[in-house]
C-alpha cells in the first residue's frame, strides 16, 4: 500500500477447506461454530506460497480497538492482510501463531469479520497519497492537526435556510477569527462527547 496505491484481493477460505467445512463446533462443547486452523494456515500458505512475512490482522472483538493513530500505523504498511471469521470467531491458534495482530472496530459483536474488513480497508484507503485532495485530510477528527480531538462544525451554502444561519465569522472572511473559532469549537465538541 505504500506509494499511495491500494490493491485490493479476496479470498475465500472454501476454496482451501476440505468438503468446503471452513469451521467446526468449539472443543469442550458450547454453542456456535469456530474458523478452523488448518483451513486458514492453508489459505494463507496458499494465496502468499508461505507463511506470510507481512502484517496479518484477525478482526475480532478481542483485538485491540481501531483508532486513528492504528489506521495511520497500518496506512505506513506495504501489505496487509485482514483475516474475518463468522459466529464464534476463530480457533485461537489463529490468533496465536498465524496472526500477528488483532484489531476490534469497537465494543460490540457482528455476525462476522467482513463488515469490520471494509471498515479498516476504508480507513487505511483514505490515509493513502492522492486518496483525498489536497489538505483535505489534514483538519478532521482524531487528526494530529485537532490533537485527537473532534472535528468543528462545517457549513455550506446557503448562508441562511429557514431561518438557521451559518455562524457570522465563517462568512466573516477574517482567517484568524476563523481559525480561532474552529478550534474552539473542536475543543468544546471533543470535551461533550467524551
Amino acid at each position: 500500500m505504500l506509494g499511495g496505491e491500494l490493491e485490493l484481493r479476496l479470498f475465500n477460505y472454501r476454496d482451501w477447506a476440505p468438503g468446503g467445512e471452513v469451521d467446526d463446533e468449539p472443543y469442550g462443547g458450547g454453542p456456535g461454530m469456530v474458523m478452523r486452523v488448518d483451513v486458514v494456515a492453508a489459505a494463507l500458505e496458499g494465496v502468499y506460497g508461505g507463511p506470510p512475512e507481512h502484517r496479518v490482522v484477525a478482526l475480532t472483538p478481542q483485538g485491540r480497538v481501531l483508532d486513528q493513530r492504528v489506521v495511520d500505523e497500518l496506512a505506513a504498511e506495504e501489505h496487509v492482510t485482514l483475516l474475518s471469521a463468522r459466529y464464534e470467531g476463530f480457533d485461537e491458534r489463529i490468533l496465536a501463531h498465524l496472526a500477528n495482530d488483532a484489531i476490534s472496530i469497537g465494543p460490540y459483536v457482528l455476525s462476522g469479520g467482513e463488515l469490520p474488513a471494509m471498515v479498516v480497508a476504508d480507513a487505511i484507503a483514505r490515509r493513502l497519497p492522492g486518496a483525498l485532495s489536497e489538505g483535505s485530510g489534514a483538519e478532521e477528527s482524531f487528526s494530529a492537526e485537532l490533537e485527537g480531538g473532534l472535528e468543528y462544525p462545517q457549513y455550506t451554502r446557503p448562508a441562511e435556510f429557514r431561518g438557521w444561519r451559518v455562524p457570522d465569522v465563517l462568512v466573516s472572511g477574517d482567517h484568524g477569527r476563523i481559525a480561532d473559532w474552529r478550534r474552539e469549537q473542536s475543543r468544546l465538541r471533543t470535551t461533550d462527547r467524551a
